[in-house]
């Protein structure tokens, strides 16, 4: 994994050499650094857990924190407020600590206590077994994507928005959490497709009606739906003819209608619902059921 190297390199020799040290294998089912003050280097990969000998040091994580966001603190600083940062390749990097509040709204994370690199994959192809669901002809349907976390949700609908953009279709992403694309210097860090567009680090009930208005779409993606506000956005959409896939935390339908968007699944806005499983693999299909 050659965005892992790139990682490595930016952590403190002693970090470095235990993970240099990881069989290929490891490598390759990475999804997950954990590094917690006090507590010793948490890998997880594929369903499991291996944890290293180096015990992490608060110094370990300020240095880690400021090599990864190459010391430029003020480029980050809205992203730090939010608890999290997207780095080169669209890998996320959560971070805990002491919260600064300001007008009632976190403002600031210092005395960093753990961090989390996610290591994000792109799986071409995942989704080619849903197409039959997500077009008829060239006309797009509303699917909706379930599963506890963990599952490849994400995984996904990055692939959706790649396969729909290829067969002529405008595509539109409200990446809220900068997860599906993970914008970086202003370029997806994943193939989108040719015909994608990306609002970056907006929340659905903004970002979702200015899509609209702005790009035309005739399918808007976006991920983890589940609040309110999120359900005033989706009926925009109906509104104006547009779809929307997009995923929820979740594993029955019975999860779903005792959620904030059962308003949606009364009213049958989405076609499908798809609901995932990671007994054997990120994004993998456990079943289907028609809304």
């Amino acid at each position: 994994m050659d965005t892992f190297r790139e990682i490595l390199n930016r952590l403190p020799p002693s970090v470095y050499h235990e993970l240099s040290l990881l069989p290929q294998a490891d490598v390759e089912s990475l999804q997950e650094i954990r590094l917690r003050c006090g507590q010793r280097i948490a890998l997880r990969m594929s369903g499991r857990e291996k944890h290293l000998t180096r015990v992490v040091s608060k110094e370990d994580l300020s240095k880690i924190l400021a090599s990864l966001i190459k010391f430029s603190y003020y480029a980050y600083e809205e992203d730090l407020a939010r608890g999290f940062i997207t780095i080169e390749g669209g890998h996320r990097v959560g971070i805990c600590g002491k919260v600064v509040a300001k007008n009632g709204q976190p403002a600031l994370i210092k005395e960093i206590s753990s961090m989390n690199i996610r290591f994000t994959k792109e799986i071409k192809g995942c989704a080619n077994v849903l197409l039959p669901r997500l077009l008829t002809g060239s006309e797009p349907h509303s699917v909706l994507i379930a599963s506890p976390p963990g599952c490849g949700k994400t995984t996904l609908l990055r692939d959706i928005a790649r396969l729909l953009s290829m067969r002529q279709i405008q595509v539109a992403i409200c990446d809220e959490r900068s997860e599906i694309a993970g914008m970086y210097n202003s370029a997806p860090s994943f193939d989108l497709g040719p015909r994608t567009d990306v609002l970056d680090g907006c929340d659905k009930v903004h970002g979702i009606p200015l899509l609209i208005r702005s790009m035309a779409p005739q399918v808007i993606i976006t991920d983890e739906i589940g609040k309110s506000s999120d359900v005033t956005a989706a009926w925009q959409c109906l509104s104006a003819g547009v779809r929307l896939i997009s995923s929820i935390h979740g594993s029955s339908r019975s999860d779903l209608n005792n959620s904030a968007i059962a308003p949606l699944l009364e009213r049958r806005f989405f076609r499908h619902i798809v609901y995932l499983s990671a007994a054997e693999e990120p994004g993998k299909i456990e079943r289907i059921e028609n809304a």
